[in-house]
């Protein structure tokens, strides 16, 4: 099952923490983000793909050295909707944060200072994103993060794209209207 079914089914399960106003919050505080930067969709997309990947590479690494209940603690400690500067030194410490910037503007042709004054909000977008499949406060889950488990252990085929999610999230949103 790829990521947005996992997104889809922890909406649709009561026990997971994922709802419609949990995406429609997170893609509207992206879509703000983007368009005060002057962004369409299609670079809003690009961007959101790029950093899916450099944040799955962080929480790979993570889950390597620390372990995954680390990687569930990071996501469950730094998604939000709101601006989080430790959360972006958090994954990328040291020179990492400014690497991923010019690494995204290198592939979409924006100007990496102004990636980097995106990442404190776009990285707790990401982790937000990925949280939706926790389990509801008070509900036992044995399979941890289903949503979390797929974007960190896919077939490594490469093809979990945040970008893509956040369009298919936008669609889904609203046929559900």
């Amino acid at each position: 099952m790829g990521l947005f079914d996992q997104i889809v089914s922890a909406v649709a399960n009561p026990q997971q923490q994922a709802s419609t106003n949990q995406l429609g919050s997170i893609l509207g505080v992206a879509q703000q983000l983007t368009g005060n930067q002057g962004l369409d969709s299609n670079a809003t997309q690009a961007v959101m793909s790029l950093l899916g990947g450099h944040v799955r590479s962080a929480l790979q690494n993570t889950q390597a050295n620390q372990g995954s209940d680390q990687v569930h603690s990071l996501v469950n400690q730094f998604a939000g909707l709101g601006s989080n500067p430790q959360a972006v030194s958090t994954l990328f410490p040291g020179g990492a944060q400014q690497q991923v910037s010019e690494n995204i503007a290198q592939q979409t042709g924006l100007n990496a200072g102004m990636i980097q004054s995106m990442l404190p909000v776009l990285v707790p977008l990401v982790l937000n994103l990925l949280q939706s499949g926790s389990a509801q406060q008070g509900v036992q889950s044995g399979g941890g993060n289903p949503v979390l488990n797929t974007f960190l252990d896919a077939d490594r085929d490469g093809d979990v794209d945040m970008g893509d999610v956040m369009g298919m999230a936008g669609q889904f949103l609203n046929q559900q209207r």
